[in-house]
């Protein structure tokens, strides 16, 4: 699954051809989230508060770039790196 960002020590991938509605998945740590376009996690068992927190102010500084790879990758297409969370 290719990644999409890392920062602070998490990683942002997307599949392709993934399911519905869109979404990104984060690791922190060996934890794992499916997270909303909008960094709300859905599922997953992240328990950093921090972590969640800055997943969530990189989804709302990205949400056109995310959803713009989400429709890239749900066609197969290459998806494109986004800058991480400085």
């Amino acid at each position: 699954m290719p990644y999409v960002s890392m920062f602070f020590g998490i990683i942002i991938r997307m599949f392709h051809n993934d399911h519905n509605p869109p979404h990104f998945h984060a690791e922190y740590q060996g934890q794992r989230g499916l997270f909303s376009m909008d960094g709300s996690m859905i599922k997953g068992n992240i328990n950093s508060k921090t972590a969640k927190k800055l997943i969530q102010e990189w989804a709302l500084l990205h949400q056109e770039e995310l959803m713009q790879n989400w429709q890239k990758a749900t066609l197969g297409k290459q998806i494109d790196r986004i800058e991480p969370l400085n």
